[in-house]
């Protein structure tokens, strides 16, 4: 996998949605949550492979900005953006610009018995490609991207003959 830290242009979306949530874990449970169900509102089902992918990394990247990136008071940031052809963007910003940039810790350096330490070992796996952004003066986002498959609602009107 690759990890970037830039600022990149994305081609136009074809979806997007964004939402502030409470730097707590409720708040990061919710925005799995939110991001499955917006990802079975574009047409990727609950069950379907892109949306379980998409799910693990928002729950470890909103994991990390409630632990590492909590600014008491301070909301953190949930943005999903599909661009063509066919790419999901996942990005979490929290207020915690001032922090170091994440790296995934060496799969040795965490005790077998922990439970933590290698979230952004598993975001390295998952993922096509991740990094961090700093676009905005306060906030910190890291983010990451995943090809989604085919969406039912693409595969409709792939399959459907063409009305006669």
């Amino acid at each position: 996998m690759n990890h970037q830290t830039v600022s990149t242009e994305l081609p136009v979306p074809t979806h997007r949605f964004t939402v502030r949530l409470s730097a707590t874990r409720r708040g990061a449970r919710l925005a799995r949550r939110l991001a499955t169900q917006q990802l079975d509102a574009w047409g990727w089902p609950y069950d379907s492979d892109s949306s379980r992918t998409a799910a693990l990394l928002v729950a470890e990247l909103a994991a990390n900005a409630i632990t590492h990136g909590r600014v008491p008071g301070r909301d953190f940031r949930l943005g999903l953006t599909v661009v063509p052809p066919g790419t999901l963007r996942v990005e979490v910003s929290d207020a915690r610009r001032d922090r170091g940039l994440p790296v995934p810790a060496d799969l040795g350096s965490a005790p077998l018995d922990s439970d933590g330490g290698r979230g952004l070992l598993l975001v390295d796996a998952l993922a096509a490609d991740w990094g961090t952004s700093h676009s905005d003066p306060v906030l910190k986002t890291v983010w990451c991207s995943i090809a989604l498959g085919p969406s039912v609602t693409g595969a409709r009107r792939v399959t459907s003959p063409p009305p006669s």
